[in-house]
């Protein structure tokens, strides 16, 4: 599904579905606890009429997610990478995203998609014992939100405390948001560079 970053933008935030594709969606909810084989056919359907379109891969990804299908969760959100990054005009393969950051990572919704979609990639990443494309993916998001605004640097800060066998928990440090966050992540002062 091409579409212009505003219509994406909009596509993010569910809108822009037919009418038959909404009812997919809302029966795979209705159905994802109760009937999960039901709520995949529906989910199907779903993406038959809008393939591509943001709303059917987050709702795959949360039928994967909350059944406990981590290795299919990541490969919807390796999908819906392909599909952010197309609809921003970046490359589609994440690891060549540009290492700088991304204007928007505030408030618009197309960009900020993108980079949950990163942040739950290494999440999943670490789940199915995969440290090495974790770390990976943390460093893009790194690059890309510096400013820790889809709070990824939590993330690396779990992931880095499992390297070293740390408790996440032991330092007692006031929270930090932003570089900051990145920083103590990492064992970085904040002024210093990677």
């Amino acid at each position: 599904m091409e579409m212009t970053a505003d219509g994406f933008d909009d596509a993010v935030l569910g809108r822009g579905l037919d009418a038959a594709a909404e009812t997919a969606l809302a029966e795979a909810g209705r159905l994802r606890s109760l009937d999960p084989p039901g709520a995949m056919a529906a989910l199907m359907r779903a993406q038959a009429l809008a393939p591509g379109h943001p709303a059917v891969l987050i709702a795959f990804y949360r039928h994967h997610f909350f059944g406990h299908r981590p290795a299919a969760a990541r490969d919807v959100a390796r999908r819906a990478l392909v599909v952010a990054a197309r609809a921003l005009g970046l490359p589609t393969v994440w690891r060549e995203l540009p290492r700088q950051p991304l204007p928007g990572a505030r408030g618009d919704a197309g960009t900020r998609f993108l980079l949950f979609l990163l942040k739950g990639y290494a999440y999943l990443s670490l789940r199915l014992d995969d440290p090495l494309e974790a770390r990976d993916a943390l460093a893009v998001l790194r690059a890309l939100d510096p400013e820790d605004c889809v709070g990824g640097a939590l993330l690396e800060a779990v992931r880095v405390r499992a390297l070293v066998g740390e408790d996440p928990d032991a330092d007692g440090l006031p929270p930090v948001t932003g570089a900051a966050a990145w920083a103590r992540a990492t064992g970085e002062s904040a002024g210093t560079p990677r």
